[in-house]
Order: structure tokens, then sequence, then C-alpha cells
């Protein structure tokens, strides 16, 4: 039976773990973190569980939590160009049927996972590690995965500057909150996403947190742009009240519905930080020689208004997971490692496109005309709606139509010509 050591208790080495665990594979997840020191920890970037990545937690029994969280089934985008320009707005469907997305607070779900993977007879070890402690764990396991990619493991894996990377550093604030007006057009299991010329973007999304069922409203700006509100690391009730404010004077649809929200848990679920997206080598060397493989995040990050880390992790895992099986007994050397990675890397790089569309979108300082096409046809025809919001789920279909200009019109004119229009 071939061992396998998985180092971090995130979305992407858990989901991988119980994959393996489920094919017969020894698997062995080493965390610095217990269940309840998740549970009781501070929040992270709140992310979606689209339609595909859910189907793919079904088959291990790892969607635990739909029964419990809303069910966001459509999205709604509002775009604002300034300048007292119209507001653009679309609404699509998540899914196809009855597919739905979710989001789960981190901390409820990994630490499920974890407890999760221990109860089916995986093996967990609660403890910190060194670069020095994986040279002595590489002669234990036939491979060593790092799903850490913050300090010392993640200097293992060097900036890759020969994969394109849509990287432009971001300031982040978010809060889960209760006390939220209904929306005027939609029901509350809509999610809201939005674009402003003036100022950033924000995400406004029906989740699961720690106390039940609330909402989660998240800004992503450049850095030095307006929303990038938080030099002086506030405290939670300053930092949802500059919110507001914020959303006031650049998304005054958000900001009604949430003008007398209040934070969940006594403000334990807020967040500030900075994020700079990036690809970085998959393969570690460790000072023996020996080779690490980096997953998801560790290696490939994008700005997080794409919604795009929890459907980067599933993809990641399943394709290492084949990439694992499929290799049977054979040493896992260098070459597997890059093949492996490669097998993911056809799904990230589009992720890195889709980022680098929305973090760009208002360069020239109006939205690129084609766009303005694509709104106008959508808020027609549905199935332009659907397919922009379906995107999310499978970025790599905008690059057939909505980053390319020419194909975006060629597909509004098809569009068009099908329905008589």
């Amino acid at each position: 039976m071939r061992k396998i050591l998985i180092v971090g208790a995130g979305h992407a080495g858990l989901h991988l773990a119980h994959g393996l665990l489920t094919h017969g594979y020894d698997v062995t997840v080493i965390t610095g973190q217990s269940s309840t020191e998740i549970r009781t920890g501070r929040p992270s970037v709140t992310q979606f569980t689209f339609p595909t990545a859910l189907e793919y937690e079904r088959q291990y029994e790892l969607d635990l939590w739909s029964a419990l969280s809303p069910q966001i089934r459509q999205q709604r985008i509002h775009l604002y160009p300034g300048a007292d320009q119209p507001i653009l707005s679309l609404k699509g469907r998540t899914g196809m049927a009855n597919d739905y997305m979710v989001a789960v607070d981190r901390r409820v779900k990994m630490a499920d996972w974890l407890e999760f993977f221990e109860d089916r007879g995986g093996k967990v070890v609660i403890h910190g590690v060194t670069v020095t402690d994986l040279d002595y764990f590489s002669r234990m396991f036939d491979l060593i995965i790092v799903a850490v990619g913050h300090g010392e493991l993640g200097q293992l894996f060097d900036y890759d500057e020969s994969r394109f990377s849509g990287a432009r550093p971001r300031s982040i604030a978010q809060a889960q909150i209760y006390d939220v007006w209904p929306s005027t057009e939609d029901d509350d299991n809509v999610g809201w996403a939005c674009s402003a010329q003036e100022a950033g973007n924000t995400i406004f999304l029906p989740m699961l947190s720690q106390e039940g069922p609330c909402h989660n409203l998240l800004m992503v700006d450049k850095r030095g742009g307006p929303m990038d509100a938080w030099p002086d690391r506030p405290g939670p009730e300053e930092q949802l009240r500059r919110m507001k404010d914020l959303l006031r004077q650049y998304s005054p649809e958000y900001y009604e519905r949430v003008r007398d929200a209040a934070l969940v848990d006594g403000g334990r679920s807020t967040l500030i930080e900075d994020l700079t997206p990036q690809v970085r080598n998959p393969v570690g060397t460790l000072p023996s020689g020996g080779k690490v493989l980096g997953m998801a995040d560790v290696v490939v990050t994008m700005d997080p208004y794409v919604g795009q880390s929890w459907n980067n992790s599933t993809r990641c895992a399943k394709a290492y997971l084949e990439a694992i099986m499929e290799h049977g007994d054979r040493r896992f050397d260098e070459e597997f490692l890059v093949a492996a990675f490669d097998k993911f890397w056809e799904f990230g790089l589009h992720n890195q496109m889709w980022s680098e569309m929305n973090s760009t979108m208002w360069d020239e300082g109006d939205l690129p005309p084609h766009f303005y096409e694509l709104v106008e046809t959508a808020s027609v025809h549905t199935e332009v709606a659907d397919r922009w919001i379906q995107g999310w789920d499978y970025p790599p279909d905008y690059a057939s139509w909505l980053l390319d200009p020419e194909q975006a019109m060629k597909y509004v004119a098809e569009v068009r010509a099908r329905n008589g229009a």
C-alpha cells in the first residue's frame, strides 16, 4: 500500500486525502491546528462551492451541509460605470435544472472534514512542520504533498514566471452579517456581485456560518483604491461602519440591504488582509534533494473577487488524485510531479485569465465596448445570462466568448439571430 503524506488541513488537502483514502491509499494528514482550533480560529475569505465541485464532493460523501446552507440557484451581477451612467445588471442560473451552489464558513467545513477523515480511518497528526521535518518524512512516505502556502514551507516554491498570472495586489475586507434587508428584485438566496468603475468589487451572498445562515459581505479593491480603507486595521464594528459607508457611495443598492446589518458572533467573523495573486513552481526541493508537490492555493492564487479558491482546490485535488491512481506503483519522481500539476493547470490557467479580466476591466476608464452588448443581450435572452453566471463554475468557457471581443460579438449575433432579434 502506497503511503502518502499531506501537509495541511485545508480545502484541497482534505479533499484529496478523502479521495485517496477511499481508493485504498495509506494517507496521513499533518496539520498545525486541531479541528477545535480550526472551529474557534479566525475566518478566511468565504468561497463558493459551485455545482460541479459539489458533485465531486458528493462522490466522497463530503457534501455535509446542503440541507443546512442557503442554496444559491441564481446570481445577479451589477456593473457601475460611474459618471452618472445607468447601472448595468444581469441575472442568471448558477447551474442546470436543480443545480445550486453553497457558501460554507471554512471553519465549519474544514473542521468537519478533518474529523470525518479521522472517523473513516485516516491518520491525523497535530503538529507544526518545518522543512527539516519534511526531509525526515521523505524517507517514510512515497509522496509528500504540501497544502500550506505560508511561512517556511511556502518558501519551497519559487515564483514561476513561465506561467501566466493575473497578479495584482489586492486589499480585502469581509464581514459576516445578520439583519439584512430583502431585495426588491430578488429573493434572499440570490447571490449578488458587483464591480464599480470608481471603486472596487463586492460579493454579497447568503452563507452558512458557525452561527447558522447569514450573509457574507466581501469587498476587494486594488491597493490604494477607495475600498482600500483599512490601513489602521479597525476593530470589527468600525470596519462594518466603513464598509457600509463605502457601499453607500459606490454601490447604493447593496447599501440599502445592509444599512441596518449587525455582525455575526459579536464581530469574530470579520477579516482584513492583503493579497497578491501568484503562480509558483509546483515542485519544491528539500535540503536532501528530495521533491515535494505543492497544490492549489500554495502554487496558484487569484483575485478573491472571482470566487475561485475552492473551485481551484477541488479541481486540483481531482487532477492529483487521477494522476496518482494512473501512476500505479511507479516512483513519484519529478517528472510525475510536474505532469500532475500540468493536469491541473489546464483548468488553473483559465482561472488566471478570468481573474485578469476582472482585475483590469476598468483600466481604460470604462467597460470594454463588447460588455455593453453582452449585458444588453443577457437582459433579453436568458441563455446569455445563464452562460455568464455558469462560467464561474467552469471558467475555461469564457475563453471562447467573454474574454475575446470578436468572439463575444459573434456570439451575440448568433443568439439574436437564433431568437429572431
